[in-house]
């Protein structure tokens, strides 16, 4: 429903074998064939996503086709002991009752729920931000029916149907299918779902954004750490998309150079896993794990040393705790946000290179594509350019001088065409003239 083995990249299965977790990656196209072989006397679970390379960590991420919960129901007194298709009403309900879309599939797990909501067609790695602030509203607005948190990550892995829950003795099976008008399981479109669930709409985030560049100019006031309350919050949200652009523009920088230099991996690796976790994209309990994947991305023989990340690791626990660095009149999170000019110093970013790059640009880049935006909107607009402007206007053109006659004349004669007039002889040019 959610995976075409028509499209390239790559799936996991991690499998239980007499107690010890086994993790391996197949191509999409292999799927049918994987899931056939496939013990299902065994616990066995898949990534709900898919991805550019044969690891499932979240740095590899290629695309998402859905949003899901995984629901421990039970976990919840007054929902423990009710059979499966109880439990698949029983969802379906309090889904209704928190304002939330219709799932498009409830399976059973053997002891809870996995609700599915599937969207049509897929969305790229670019999107994942806005993906995982609509998994955490979905945790959120479900936690009272058993939503797990920890299971609404990018890099997740669910039961796979036909399999057994050895902890149950149950199979893991559809309970539930949602049907469109054509008897299809029903699809969302990601943009609808994004603003279903989440508090403020895109225009909105924009507008924030243009507000607080207007208040950018702040005396500097000492560092104060305070403590935070909740993360997740507007800013925070526009700041991880933010996060996740220049992890993207860090590993397109390296792309340009054709790789990254040994003296400078450790640059590499640190800004790389600091923006990855600054876009909430993973966590400090993986963070290690997607540091690993992030060297060898850098280069595959490399062992990355984890005493150098330690700080950053302390960072990352701060920032999960909520703890926030106050700064010039405003807040921060305890990991590093950058300015644009300390990335470009930093990374010695030359000015074609940030042609290239999304948002690590310098202030005359950045001009230079708000100018470009500007005129492409005053195009759409109905405005001409210059050279168009000048070819057409009646001071460069000067059709006087064609028919030999004065502006002045040319005027009083009711701008004539060249084909229209006849020039005058002198004495009625001059005559006309007086």
């Amino acid at each position: 429903m959610y995976h075409d083995s028509n499209r390239n990249g790559f799936f996991s299965l991690l499998v239980d074998v007499y107690g010890e977790k086994r993790q391996s990656s197949h191509r999409l196209a292999d799927m049918p064939t994987i899931l056939n072989l496939a013990d299902k006397t065994r616990d066995t679970w898949m990534s709900q996503a898919e991805f550019i390379r044969p690891n499932r960590r979240v740095v590899n991420l290629a695309r998402l086709g859905l949003l899901f919960t995984d629901l421990d129901t039970y976990r919840i007194p007054f929902l423990a002991g009710r059979t499966a298709d109880q439990l698949a009403t029983s969802v379906l309900y309090f889904c209704t009752e928190a304002g939330l879309p219709t799932p498009s599939v409830l399976i059973y797990s053997g002891r809870g729920i996995q609700a599915k909501w599937l969207l049509n067609g897929t969305i790229p790695r670019q999107a994942l931000p806005r993906w995982n602030a609509c998994q955490r509203y979905l945790v959120d607005r479900l936690a009272h029916i058993g939503a797990d948190p920890m299971a609404k990550d990018a890099s997740r892995v669910l039961r796979t149907i036909q399999t057994v829950n050895s902890k149950s003795g149950e199979v893991c099976r559809v309970v539930h299918i949602t049907n469109d008008s054509n008897g299809q399981p029903i699809r969302y479109n990601f943009e609808y779902l994004a603003e279903a669930l989440l508090p403020t709409s895109r225009w909105a985030i924009e507008q924030q954004r243009q507000e607080q560049s207007d208040r950018r100019k702040r005396k500097y006031q000492a560092f104060l750490l305070v403590p935070g309350g909740k993360a997740d919050n507007l800013r925070g949200f526009s700041g991880r998309q933010l996060a996740w652009d220049r992890l993207e523009d860090l590993r397109k920088l390296a792309e340009l150079r054709g790789g990254v230099n040994e003296g400078c991996r450790m640059q590499h690796l640190f800004w790389r896993l600091n923006f990855l976790l600054l876009s909430g994209a993973t966590n400090s309990r993986q963070m290690y794990h997607e540091a690993t994947v992030l060297a060898r991305e850098l280069d595959p023989q490399w062992n990355c040393r984890s005493q150098e990340l330690m700080t950053l690791f302390s960072k990352a626990k701060a920032y999960e705790s909520g703890e926030r660095v106050s700064f010039g009149g405003r807040e921060y999170a305890p990991l590093y946000t950058p300015k644009n000019d300390t990335l470009i110093n930093l990374f010695r970013i030359t000015a074609d290179e940030q042609r290239q790059l999304k948002t690590i640009v310098s202030h005359v880049e950045a001009a230079e594509r708000h100018r470009a935006r500007e005129e492409g909107r005053r195009r759409a607009a109905g405005a001409v350019d210059r050279q168009t402007y000048e070819s057409t206007s009646l001071s460069r053109q000067k059709p006087w001088e064609a028919l030999g006659m004065s502006r002045r004349s040319w005027y009083r004669a009711g701008k004539p065409a060249e084909s229209e007039a006849h020039p005058c002889p002198p004495s009625t040019k001059k005559s006309i003239n007086r």
